[in-house]
């Protein structure tokens, strides 16, 4: 845990100004049909000289192509009104608002769509959290089940976010603990299904 809060102190204090990044996908051909629905996963490079002056840090999101998950990888922007202190939510929050960003239109000419809805936000976790959990504004499990893959897998693809491949810890706005929440390769084919719901986490006995 306190890699974790290292990493993600690392993002929020370290931001950069980045320039002319291009967007880049995973290429994974899908044949989800007959030929004209087949669909490339892929993006072109931004034109040079795009997205000039972004602040915010380098970042793979999932979106949805071909009826799976792929990687793309993206400069996220720093949420404009940074109300978040704790780092971690930070970066959560800036990666939901990336989930909830329309794909660009080389990216919906290759087939990438998203499926999480407007509105959600992330939240600092509660006392008696465990270190690194995610507070979101809406139950995880009341989210659609493609759009709570996205999330889960996007999370779990960030250093600051989780330690290492693994689960990330996810909770709701009411009092219920927090759950661990796996992305599994199943996952990231069918993501119409429900992510694995780990055991509840609870904080680990203080030492008396």
């Amino acid at each position: 845990m306190k890699r974790r809060r290292r990493v993600a102190v690392g993002v929020s204090l370290g931001l950069v100004l980045l320039s002319g990044c291009g967007i880049r996908a995973t290429t994974v051909p899908v044949d989800v049909g007959a030929a004209p629905s087949r669909v490339s996963c892929d993006t072109p490079a931004q034109p040079a000289g795009g997205q000039s002056g972004v602040q915010g840090f380098r970042a793979t999101v999932a979106l949805v192509c071909g009826s799976q998950l792929v990687g793309v990888e993206r400069v996220v922007p720093i949420p404009e009104k940074r109300v978040l202190r704790d780092p971690v939510a930070l970066v959560a929050q800036a990666l939901l608002e990336a989930l909830q960003k329309p794909p660009s239109a080389e990216e919906r000419d290759a087939g990438f769509t998203t499926g999480v809805p407007d509105g959600l936000t992330a939240a600092a976790p509660r006392a008696g959290d465990p270190a690194g959990a995610v507070r979101l504004s809406r139950k995880p499990e009341d989210l659609p089940p493609v759009a709570l893959s996205q999330i889960v897998c996007t999370l779990s693809d960030s250093d600051a976010v989780s330690a290492g491949p693994g689960p990330v810890v996810l909770g709701g706005p009411d009092a219920d603990p927090p759950r661990a929440w796996e992305c599994t390769d199943a996952v990231r084919s069918r993501p119409e299904s429900v992510p694995t719901l780990g055991d509840v986490v609870r904080p680990s006995p203080q030492p008396s």
